[in-house]
């Protein structure tokens, strides 16, 4: 609570580099190469070579990303074969709760950043997939508009406090790309 019981509103703090989870996270998946390697991983692509021309990454490139989803816990390498030494890639628990962050990205970029999707998503009642997030108390739909962003009680900005397992030494993202376009309703 704030000086007169009231909740710090985020928007209302003093400007700073603000600790997030956001940034945390984008630290650990927010480069290109990381996320197509986990959808592709998702899809049930698990060798490396299919992984790679699946998302069209330099081997070098992915080999590096893999070793960075590994360190931070979100894959894990299984043997294969001893002779030579093959492995495969699977995600971990940390990897599938992913899986709702990849389904937004893919309903967003069909939306705003391509003319047409790739594929058509289905769950498994037959329909075409249309996640939601909504709120767990009361079931209502999240958006921008139904949420406050607050301090918890007893807490001021301190430093980022991510798990150190999921800490890597990832590159300061890509400058952005092209502005978000609709898509045509044509």
């Amino acid at each position: 609570m704030g000086g007169q019981g009231r909740e710090l509103v985020l928007a209302e703090e003093p400007l700073g580099v603000r600790p997030c989870s956001v940034a945390a996270a984008l630290e650990v998946v927010g480069e290109r190469w990381s996320l197509l390697a986990i959808r592709e991983i998702s899809y049930g692509v698990h060798r490396f070579a299919r992984i790679a021309a699946y998302i069209g990454a330099s081997r070098d490139m992915l080999a590096d990303r893999l070793r960075k989803l590994e360190g931070a816990g979100l894959i894990e390498r299984r043997q294969y074969s001893e002779h030579p030494p093959r492995f495969e890639y699977h995600l971990t628990e940390a990897g599938r709760e992913l899986f709702p962050v990849l389904v937004a990205l893919r309903e967003w970029g069909d939306k705003w950043a391509v003319d047409e999707p790739a594929i058509d998503v289905l769950h498994d009642c037959g329909h075409t997939l249309k996640a939601s997030l909504s709120c767990q108390h009361c079931g209502g739909v999240v958006t921008p508009d139904s949420v406050t962003t607050v301090l918890p009680p007893g807490r001021g900005l301190c430093p980022n406090r991510s798990r150190a397992r999921l800490r890597t030494a990832a590159a300061p993202l890509p400058p952005s790309g092209p502005v978000a376009r609709p898509r045509s309703a044509g």
